[in-house]
């Protein structure tokens, strides 16, 4: 229901790192794009996020958030440091629980607390473990999944893909890359779960570490084709794969303007809000639009608040 990309300097027409993303949520929801400064908190004290509280951190950076109003995670976002982070619903063969962080919690929690996209990801992944995701993730109807991230900063991007607790995670080295809302990682990744290889083994789904292919052995339905010609993903990597080596802020828009593959979507579910990210060691620059459908507005430049 959403759609994630980045596309490393490689392909860039001018040698940055562009991220972008559609947030497609429930028909109607109200989300917003929101800033928070930098916080110092007292020891031992608690952060309440959409379901369960966790211990805060002494001190959190300053972030811009695009939020469904009603939960305290954000779908999307990037800090003052240059990280940016998106999550997508996958949906796996592994148990759901009621309750837990959802995954929009763990992007505003990798946001407020990582000055790297590899610092974001061992904080989510540590937070995955001590707590595990769950709980309703829709304002007025039962939505329960499990989630796929993309992290960048300035000089890398990642693609983290979760499986309840069990993760997967590919350092992406150049070239584009997106997720949607289907495992995509075809292999064991560069870094995972302690466990996941000895669970598969386990199931007998594997015999030996070679064989992890994580989309393919925990997938709701095993071994499933998550790229058609008609799909959203395939559009979307069609779309950036077409843009190699002059990739811009505008290829960008008009990637989440898209109406072919419902990029942009109308309909049950649409598309709520939207980022775009140029990343460099020379500076960052995050364009937001704070309402429905891109192909209606325009991107906004969003700052950073002043710390308190």
């Amino acid at each position: 229901m959403c759609d994630t990309f980045v596309a490393l300097p490689d392909t860039t027409a001018s040698g940055e790192i562009i991220f972008g993303k559609n947030s497609d949520r429930p028909q109607g929801e109200l989300q917003d794009v929101i800033a928070l400064p930098a916080l110092e908190y007292a020891s031992k004290e608690q952060v309440q996020c959409t379901y369960i509280k966790i211990p805060q951190v002494r001190r959190t950076l300053a972030v811009v958030l695009s939020m469904p109003r009603w939960m305290w995670g954000a779908e999307m976002g990037a800090n003052e440091q240059g990280v940016v982070i998106g999550n997508e619903a996958v949906w796996t063969n592994q148990p759901y629980r009621e309750s837990g962080l959802l995954g929009m919690d763990l992007v505003r929690l990798g946001l407020e607390r990582a000055a790297t996209a590899s610092a974001a990801l061992d904080i989510i992944v540590g937070l995955l473990n001590d707590y595990g995701q769950g709980g309703n993730c829709a304002e007025h109807f039962a939505m329960n999944y499990h989630n796929s991230y993309l992290i960048a900063d300035k000089t890398e991007a990642w693609v983290l893909e979760t499986a309840g607790t069990f993760w997967v995670a590919e350092r992406i080295t150049s070239g584009t890359r997106s997720i949607s809302n289907n495992l995509s990682i075809s292999g064991k990744g560069d870094r995972r779960h302690s466990d996941v290889i000895r669970h598969s083994i386990a199931k007998k789904q594997i015999a030996s570490p070679s064989e992890l292919d994580f989309a393919r052995h925990f997938s709701a339905i095993e071994g499933q084709d998550s790229i058609t010609v008609d799909s959203r993903e395939f559009r979307v990597r069609q779309l950036c794969q077409l843009n190699h080596g002059q990739f811009s802020i505008e290829t960008a828009k008009s990637i989440l303007r898209d109406h072919e593959g419902n990029v942009c979507w109308h309909g049950e579910f649409e598309t709520r809000g939207s980022q775009i990210s140029s990343l460099s060691p020379e500076g960052c620059q995050h364009w937001f639009i704070d309402g429905p459908f891109p192909c209606q507005q325009r991107y906004e430049i969003a700052r950073f608040p002043s710390s308190s």
